[in-house]
């Protein structure tokens, strides 16, 4: 008869870490160091940490591949130019396919890596995705305002809602992972997709700490672009607003005319007027078609892009380490 099997010969849970970097030099040492010490103080988690480079122009790949070749936990995907936060994201959850739980954070250090123990003992709970709330954020001004103007608003718009204070911070387990990688579209909006997909959901709060170093490196004209896929491909009011403005000027319009015949039946107007009222309609309902035009063009041009089938990224290099590697430290 043979023994039975002791607890130490069951292989601890894979976890990995996924972070797009694009030039974060100035950062980089101290999410190393965060990281470490968080893989460290929980050795009962095989960790990975998988880095995408999203074509940066700085130190940050050497950085990443010295730092990679000390600690067999971390690892580097280089993509061939920068495609930007979302396909660098998309990239390394595919290179994170054989994980048990993925990880998903900024660079920056905003979102505190002394969080993600947290996050997985949510899902070793019982959850398939653990969102990270935030109890509060760091950013003031314009900035600030963007943000929350945009989640009050994707919050009312959106087919599928989304906790308003959540981002790419979080988790997903081995079902959602999958699921998610197996979504086909090219403009991604990770929060709303995460929702989609469903599965049991927890969320663990969390205060959004100052950026680490350096400056932000999304640009605003790349935010307003990430907002417009986000509304775009999780809401279709934009297209009803358009309908229901074609209906309430079609019957203002009917009801103008008839008060005009009506007038010029009794007698009441006779003399030939109006031109004011004529230019002012016409440019307005000429607004109303361009801005009709406008939103026609944003669906029609997502799914152009997704009718050509081009893949959302192009790896330059990547080091793929088994999951049994993972659990080794770097003293090894």
């Amino acid at each position: 008869m043979s023994p039975p099997l002791s607890i130490s010969s069951v292989p601890p849970p894979v976890v990995t870490v996924v972070t797009p970097v694009f030039n974060e030099e100035a950062v980089l040492p101290e999410l190393f160091a965060r990281l470490g010490a968080v893989f460290d103080a929980h050795p009962a988690v095989a960790w990975r940490a998988v880095l995408v480079d999203d074509g940066s122009r700085d130190r940050t790949v050497e950085l990443i591949r010295a730092h990679a070749a000390r600690d067999r936990r971390f690892e580097l995907v280089e993509l061939s130019r920068n495609f930007g936060f979302q396909s660098a994201l998309t990239a390394g959850l595919a290179h994170a396919d054989a994980s048990d739980a993925v990880v998903t954070m900024d660079a920056d250090l905003q979102d505190p890596p002394e969080v993600i123990p947290a996050l997985v003992a949510a899902w070793q709970s019982g959850a398939e995705v653990v969102r990270a709330v935030r109890r509060s954020r760091s950013e003031t001004g314009l900035r600030r305002f963007g943000f929350d103007a945009f989640h009050g608003l994707f919050g009312r718009l959106s087919d599928y809602p989304i906790e308003p204070n959540t981002g790419t911070f979080g988790l997903l387990g081995r079902e959602a992972l999958a699921t998610f990688n197996a979504l086909p579209e090219r403009h991604r909006f990770f929060p709303g997709l995460r929702t989609w997909i469903g599965f049991k959901t927890a969320d663990v709060a969390y205060d959004r700490q100052e950026r680490a170093a350096g400056q932000p490196q999304q640009t605003f004209r790349r935010l307003v672009r990430y907002a417009l896929d986000g509304l775009f491909s999780f809401s279709h009011l934009p297209l009803r607003a358009l309908t229901y403005a074609g209906i309430c000027i079609a019957l203002l319009g009917f009801a103008a005319a008839v008060f005009y015949a009506v007038r010029r039946i009794i007698g009441i107007e006779t003399a030939p007027t109006g031109y004011t009222t004529l230019v002012t309609v016409v440019l307005f309902l000429g607004g109303v078609q361009l801005i009709g035009i406008g939103v026609l063009g944003e669906y029609l041009g997502r799914v152009y892009d997704e009718v050509k089938r081009r893949p959302n990224y192009v790896l330059k290099s990547t080091s793929r380490t088994r999951p049994a590697d993972a659990a080794v430290s770097a003293r090894d």
